[in-house]
């Protein structure tokens, strides 16, 4: 396996992580429980962050074109409306 299938590989598993932090911290009713989630959610996302950092700089994971005025200016409509902006996919 080359190095840039692993960094691949941790960054997409980093992701979903996040992804289930965040509804683990939504049901978490005890609030020292609920803070030492918050606490490894927040070290997860720094550790995603620089991954994603030196991965870019190594061309293995190019970030995206950045938005325009009216792509976000849509987004935020869709979002307070509750429609799918165009051209947005998950």
């Amino acid at each position: 396996m080359q190095e840039k299938d692993i960094v691949l590989d941790i960054l997409s598993g980093t992701k979903a992580s996040l992804s289930n932090y965040a509804k683990v911290i939504m049901e978490t009713d005890n609030q020292n429980l609920r803070q030492t989630f918050q606490q490894m959610r927040d070290g997860d996302e720094k550790f995603q962050y620089d991954l994603y950092k030196i991965a870019s700089q190594k061309g293995y994971y190019p970030p995206s074109p950045n938005a325009t005025q009216q792509d976000m200016q849509s987004v935020k409509q869709c979002l307070t409306s509750g429609c799918a902006p165009s051209g947005v996919t998950s």
